[in-house]
């Protein structure tokens, strides 16, 4: 993300809304408020801004009903930024259309880098069909996978599942968009397949299976590439 950007903070915490105001404007970017939903969305439409920062406990109407009326005509990158923690609420924020969660108190260099990654998504620079990071490269176009130069080889399903994680490398997926994508909408229940598929995948890609890097869990939540 660059500085000089639009960022709007909807949060009804004066503390919060001031030290993001501060601390954003200190590294160049424009910082806007609202202390309420609908005023939110209001300030959404004047603004258009690139990213919103969104708490969930509004004092008018809740910020997943926000972000929902968000969604509706906009798909600015959002990030929810709030004290809930429960994992059903994590889901039920991403699957609403959240592009992040982040749970108060939170660090700032986090914030920050969840805002690049979400910008990232919502204007991608060129496409490139090679994925890199650390030893591991993904030839997307010729479907090959190496780590440290040599090829592994991986099942259908797990080449699967590395493709839908680059494609949305830097992001949350849920278990249930995960299963959804991967397996069809009769089993957004099987959890135990990710367990599996994704023990699998650590095991042929990471240095350290029990100490993963590349492929993140998001603790009853779902799962994350590192960007």
């Amino acid at each position: 993300m660059n500085p000089g950007q639009r960022v709007l903070v909807i949060d009804d915490e004066v503390q919060i809304r001031r030290f993001l105001r501060i601390s954003l404007e200190a590294n160049g970017y424009e910082v806007h408020e609202a202390a309420a939903g609908r005023e939110g969305i209001s300030r959404a439409a004047q603004l258009r801004p690139d990213v919103i920062i969104l708490d969930l406990g509004l004092p008018d109407m809740d910020g997943l009903e926000v972000l929902r009326r968000l969604r509706e005509w906009t798909p600015t990158p959002t990030i929810i930024l709030s004290v809930r923690d429960a994992d059903e609420v994590k889901v039920a924020a991403l699957d609403a259309g959240a592009d992040d969660y982040l749970t108060k108190p939170f660090s700032l260099e986090e914030l920050m880098a969840r805002m690049r990654v979400a910008q990232r998504h919502a204007h991608p620079g060129p496409q490139s069909h090679i994925f890199k990071s650390g030893t591991v490269e993904v030839d997307l176009s010729r479907r090959q996978v190496t780590r440290d130069g040599e090829p592994v080889k991986l099942t259908p399903t797990e080449y699967a599942l590395l493709r839908l994680l680059i494609q949305h490398a830097g992001r949350v997926l849920t278990h249930k968009q995960i299963l959804r994508e991967i397996w069809g909408p009769e089993y957004i229940e099987e959890t135990h397949y990710l367990r599996v598929y994704f023990a699998q995948l650590r095991q042929k890609l990471e240095d350290d299976p029990s100490r993963p890097r590349l492929i993140l869990t998001e603790p009853g939540v779902g799962y994350r590439l590192a960007d």
